[in-house]
């Protein structure tokens, strides 16, 4: 089964659909970050947490 690194990102109530799609979209592209869970919170902000495959490769091994 493979390992996953999260991270959580926080998006607050005033900002727009358009640019959470935006921001979202950037961690995927750039960071090879996806979507793991969404939470829309009663204030109306958005807790993400992303997720991404750890890179087991890239440890050295001495």
């Amino acid at each position: 089964m493979p390992e996953y690194e999260f991270v959580d990102v926080y998006v607050p109530r005033g900002v727009s659909r358009k640019d959470a799609t935006r921001l979202l979209t950037d961690h995927a592209e750039y960071g090879h970050w996806e979507l793991d869970r969404l939470s829309l919170l009663r204030d109306g902000s958005r807790k993400v947490r992303l997720r991404r495959r750890k890179n087991l490769h890239s440890r050295p091994t001495w």
